[in-house]
């Protein structure tokens, strides 16, 4: 064992000398070592040059690609045992991520949902040796109707192999089973890959943020994912006046809005500055009825357009020298749309 990667000094390298937990800890770490290992030998399978056939893993990934992006296909993932779950979990990041993916069991194929699949579609079968038989009705509809199979195997004498269209061939890796039966390396290898097709897709569709949220509006990555348009005051709401305001009707606009300022907006209704508590305090020594608005405003405030996310909105009113509590909501026109709190934000579940 390379000890550079050993998490135990060179003294304690003999077996006999570990004690029972670094013995654990390092079964743990050879675990990792084997499947990164795998990991590896897929990046550089990927990475080699076409084989004299123009084949190999890159280049069927590439066609799978091109093709899945071409024909605007829907992904229907297959899989049964421990290349089924990975199959599950491909097909549900497929699916957040703008390519349209469903799972069919190939059981259940057999019983009636080979009716999920359509003429169009791509069908990703997954099978590590190449030979389970409880995918042959489904391999069989794709040879039937025309549809794009593409192979993820190790084997490329398999008959999934010989019959796909496309195969990404795993290279082969010893299994992290000590009796190199269970999949571990292999499945790591599946699922790593199913995330590279994943990602890639996303990556050329120009999926972004704002698409991923459409997809994820439950839980935290779907608050995070909110825009300021959804959370913000309107209207009425809004604590505003015009530059000509006396600071006393300025008091009494701040105080019934409570937002803890006011935004000063010009004839064409254009946000033309901001009044803070703070600049009210540095005020009241002034005629609270001969000075106006336009002498005491920021003539520069901070201010988001409505698509902002929520989380950005909170990270740039805490960012601040001063961090502020409320902040206007500007459209294109630099016309107030809205204005959002602190408040709003922390409720929402923005922290």
């Amino acid at each position: 064992m390379n000890s550079s990667l050993s998490p135990f000094p060179a003294s304690a390298s003999s077996e006999s000398t570990r004690t029972p937990q670094a013995r654990i800890l390092l079964d743990a770490c050879n675990v990792l070592r084997t499947e990164s290992a795998g990991l590896h030998a897929m990046i550089a399978a990927l990475d080699a040059p076409p084989t004299p056939d123009g084949g190999g893993l890159g280049q069927a990934f590439i066609q799978a690609i091109t093709r899945i992006l071409s024909d605007n296909m829907r992904v229907v993932v297959t899989g049964i045992g421990k290349s089924g779950h990975i199959g599950r979990k491909i097909q549900a990041t497929l699916a957040s991520t703008g390519t349209p993916a469903i799972f069919v069991h190939p059981a259940e194929a057999s019983h009636g949902d080979l009716g999920m699949l359509q003429k169009g579609d791509a069908v990703l079968a997954i099978s590590n040796s190449g030979e389970t038989s409880e995918m042959a009705d489904i391999i069989s509809h794709t040879r039937r109707f025309g549809m794009l199979l593409i192979a993820m195997t190790s084997c490329a004498d398999s008959t999934l192999a010989r019959t796909a269209d496309i195969v990404l061939l795993l290279p082969r890796a010893p299994e992290a089973c000590p009796n190199g039966l269970a999949p571990t390396t292999s499945s790591t290898m599946q699922l790593a890959l199913g995330d590279a097709l994943a990602i890639v897709l996303l990556q050329r569709r120009g999926f972004s943020a704002s698409d991923f949220g459409i997809f994820h509006p439950g839980g935290r990555l779907g608050t995070q994912l909110r825009r300021v348009r959804e959370l913000m005051h309107l209207g009425s709401s809004m604590p505003l006046g015009a530059p000509d305001m006396s600071l006393r009707q300025v008091i009494v606009e701040m105080t019934r809005k409570a937002f803890g300022c006011m935004g000063v907006v010009d004839a064409d209704n254009r946000l033309v500055g901001l009044i803070t508590d703070r600049d009210l305090r540095l005020a009241l020594d002034l005629d609270l009825d001969h000075t106006h608005a336009a002498d005491i405003m920021n003539t520069r405030p901070q201010t988001l357009g409505p698509d902002v996310l929520a989380a950005e909105a909170l990270r740039i009113m805490n960012d601040r020298p001063r961090p502020i509590s409320s902040i206007f909501v500007l459209d294109d026109t630099n016309q107030p749309v809205g204005i959002v709190h602190l408040h709003d934000l922390l409720r929402a579940g923005i922290a």
